[in-house]
């Protein structure tokens, strides 16, 4: 018979996880600007991390170095916990994104505070590595994340950035150089997509935000 993992050996620490499962359940009441496919309403942030993670599992044989696809997907789950408690961010409103940078972190710490102590600071130093960005896991799941809106918007007809106000050049600033980082081959198919979607007229005219 196998032993059970001394984290569930008392009914404290399977009531912890238990209590930040029902935590998390949370991010699905988080919206976000842009709309599944074929539905009216926006996704959520829980759909969005479910979405990578499949993204990486598809993708990974792309990545600009060989990853460890386990502590990607990891990362890809827990890496907008903390909108539970400030709500997304816009990626392209510079100046919201950077005032709610501290506030995250203070509530990705609140949230895993709920676990036990091992899965606490486990589960603290995935979101914070992601953060940095400086792994090639990091890299590669930066570029999952910050390439899905694209997918979307190119199989939506620019729902967002039509909305929003968002520009060609935008897209590309603010997306190419973290999706070329950890996906070189992902960034050459979306670039000259999105080139075929500025020639379709699916962007902004107008922007009010700073990218």
């Amino acid at each position: 018979m196998c032993a059970v993992p001394s984290l569930f050996d008392n009914v404290d620490g399977m009531q912890a996880i238990i209590n930040f499962i029902r935590e998390m359940d949370k991010l699905k009441g988080v919206e976000r600007k842009t709309k599944p496919l074929d539905m009216a309403r926006f996704e959520n942030s829980a759909e969005h991390s479910w979405q990578l993670a499949v993204q990486a599992l598809s993708l990974s044989r792309f990545a600009a170095e060989p990853v460890d696809l386990l502590r990607v997907i990891k990362m890809l789950l827990l890496h907008d916990i903390g909108e539970i408690d400030t709500g997304d961010t816009f990626v392209y409103a510079a100046e919201e994104r950077e005032q709610s940078k501290a506030a995250e972190q203070r509530a990705v710490r609140r949230i895993c505070a709920i676990l036990p102590n091992e899965l606490n600071a486990e589960f603290v130093a995935l979101w914070e590595e992601f953060e940095a960005a400086k792994t090639p896991e990091a890299q590669f799941a930066h570029a999952m994340d910050r390439s899905i809106p694209i997918i979307l918007n190119l199989a939506n007809n620019g729902q967002s950035w039509r909305e929003n106000g968002i520009r060609h050049e935008q897209v590309v600033r603010r997306n190419g150089p973290p999706v070329q980082a950890g996906c070189p081959a992902l960034w050459a198919y979306l670039k000259e997509k999105l080139d075929e979607a500025q020639n379709n007229g699916w962007f902004g005219a107008a922007n009010q935000l700073s990218a």
